[in-house]
């Protein structure tokens, strides 16, 4: 069963909140003298580790496990940036116990430099964290959407501020498609035209398709277009006031006030046992491929049985990895004069791991 969708609008805004570079705090823990009571402590603390692995082995059935390769392509310079962090629920300390697993994959291709997307990257999803929804895993599904939304905003509120105190003030913007995973749902915000998609398998058909997660945002959009008018800009050859390409951005201050917004499409979806990874990519890679291009090259290379193990890491691994390399080279060969970045996660059912194994 499909459960793509939208998500509903947020029923209210919550007020900005101040960005700030936080390191995790270590929890303080009581000691208290005395053999007996650390004994008791120790068994008490093995307890809670275990209860919290079965827990996590009920809640979670898919592993998931993010890949990612780039490449300059023809640019002068690398304009894009990423994010890869399989624990991110390692960022947090008072997460709810229904709150399993978080990881968060994401991409940001640059435009007019790299420091919108480079700063983007290091400071989203500190702001979602910031912003993450408390209480259990019902109320984090409501209120994601709008943690998604301010964690957007401050992010490029931060940025504006840092580019104006330059001289001259910096103009770079950049898009960002960001996948958030909660437990075993995907939570897919994005700005412009980089995009997601997943590999997923059709019974009916008896093959793998590519299921869109994602909507461009080009200023030909009527939405998009009556939007910038409506601000006072307006579109000319395809483009925001004939420069900009995409009309949804990180950055670019010099647009803000000709309808260019940095509000994100938030999506989610449910992953099934038909799911097998999906990818995230910069227009570099799409510019070449096609959607199902990309699905049937991935899992060309996820078949080659001549890929194997190194010892350190098995051959499932070595070929997404491989698999991640190869799709990168061939936008390169296909002859892309743009960045090339890719992030492909693994979707592995969690019974495939020892039953000891605990999801980050």
């Amino acid at each position: 069963m499909d459960l793509f969708g939208d998500l509903p609008e947020p029923g209210h805004q919550s007020n900005s909140v101040e960005n700030k570079e936080c390191n995790n705090e270590e929890k303080q823990t009581k000691t208290t003298n005395g053999a007996a009571t650390k004994r008791k402590a120790t068994h008490s603390s093995a307890d809670e580790v275990s209860a919290t692995a079965a827990k996590q082995r009920q809640s979670i059935n898919y592993y998931l496990k993010g890949y990612v390769r780039e490449m300059k392509g023809e640019r002068d310079e690398m304009q894009d940036a990423h994010i890869v962090l399989d624990g991110f629920a390692t960022e947090f300390d008072d997460l709810h116990p229904s709150v399993c697993r978080l990881a968060v994959y994401g991409v940001f291709d640059g435009h007019g430099g790299s420091r919108a997307a480079c700063f983007a990257s290091k400071h989203l999803y500190k702001n979602l964290r910031t912003v993450f929804p408390k209480g259990d895993i019902k109320q984090v599904e409501k209120e994601i959407k709008r943690s998604f939304i301010e964690a957007y905003k401050q992010t490029d509120r931060d940025y504006l501020t840092v580019a104006a105190k330059n001289k001259p003030a910096w103009k770079d913007g950049s898009t960002a498609t960001v996948v958030l995973a909660i437990n075993d749902t995907l939570y897919i915000s994005n700005l412009g035209d980089s995009k997601a998609i997943l590999c997923r398998y059709k019974e009916n058909t008896q093959q793998y398709v590519a299921v869109p997660l994602t909507t461009e945002h080009h200023p030909t959009v009527y939405e998009e277009r009556m939007r910038i008018q409506k601000a006072g800009g307006h579109v000319k050859d395809g483009r925001v006031m004939g420069t900009l390409e995409i009309s949804r951005s990180l950055g670019d201050g010099q647009y803000k006030n000709h309808g260019v917004i940095c509000v994100p499409d938030v999506r989610k979806c449910q992953l099934t046992d038909n799911d097998r990874f999906f990818i995230i990519a910069c227009d570099g890679l799409w510019k070449s491929l096609t959607p199902e291009e990309c699905i049937q090259f991935v899992c060309n290379v996820l078949e080659d049985k001549s890929i194997e193990g190194n010892g350190t890491k098995g051959a499932e691994e070595m070929r997404y990895e491989a698999a991640c390399q190869r799709l990168v080279n061939e936008a390169i060969l296909r002859l892309t004069a743009d960045n090339v970045t890719v992030v492909l996660v693994s979707i592995s059912h969690f019974t495939k791991f020892n039953s000891n194994f605990c999801c980050p």
